[in-house]
């Protein structure tokens, strides 16, 4: 029975840890964050970038036409990998999404 009872002291406390440890924020700073590297129309500083004035934000700021071309697989592993940060595509300055091509030659796998 005394087992029992450290065991259930146990589960609480981890349940009361996790409870409290929560990673969820209830009012984020801001949605977006489109990285300048001119601080002439920026609103803040975030990420050691500044951001663009969500006013003045477009379409392009989200793409990138740099995925579209095929990486050279002509190398030993026959793979190749294009990352894609934000100094290529600005409104993943604070989004949190990795982006990469990942390019395989036909005899790689």
């Amino acid at each position: 029975m005394e087992k029992f009872a450290s065991f259930l002291v146990a589960v609480a406390v981890i349940a009361l840890a996790s409870y409290l440890a929560s990673a969820y924020n209830p009012s984020p700073l801001q949605d977006f964050c489109i990285a300048i590297d001119e601080p002439k129309n920026a609103g803040i500083f975030v990420n050691g970038k500044f951001c663009k004035n969500p006013n003045l934000t477009v379409a392009q700021d989200f793409f990138y036409h740099g995925l579209k071309i095929p990486g050279n697989t002509q190398n030993l592993l026959g793979s190749n990998v294009t990352p894609v940060d934000v100094d290529q595509l600005p409104g993943l300055n604070t989004l949190g999404v990795p982006v990469a091509r990942l390019d395989y030659s036909p005899s790689c796998i």
